[in-house]
């Protein structure tokens, strides 16, 4: 019995690990219309995706244009900055009458 639960642990945490790993990652399945050192390009339905990729980005596959592929990837923001809202604007406009 005492075998079992152990077991049962291991699974539910190997498997709760795995989830994690996989936390941001989405993924976009398409047309390859162009590959390159820096980015992928896929159609999906009308439109073209372009992700970046690098030296550690994992290839599976001899890659070729035309192609149906799978992308994981990964969505970060690198920079944030506010604009001007239109709040801000009106109290400006307001100070000049």
């Amino acid at each position: 019995m005492k075998k079992t639960l152990l077991l049962i642990c291991v699974i539910f945490l190997m498997a709760a690990v795995a989830y994690a790993a996989q936390d941001g990652v989405r993924k976009a399945t398409g047309e390859l219309v162009n590959i390159t050192a820096e980015s992928v390009v896929i159609k999906r339905g009308k439109g073209e995706m372009v992700i970046a990729r690098d030296a550690s980005t994992n290839v599976a596959g001899n890659l070729k244009v035309g192609e149906k592929v799978t992308v994981e990837y990964k969505m970060i923001a690198t920079n944030v900055a506010v604009k001007d809202t239109k709040a801000s604007k009106t109290k400006k406009s307001t100070k000049k009458k």
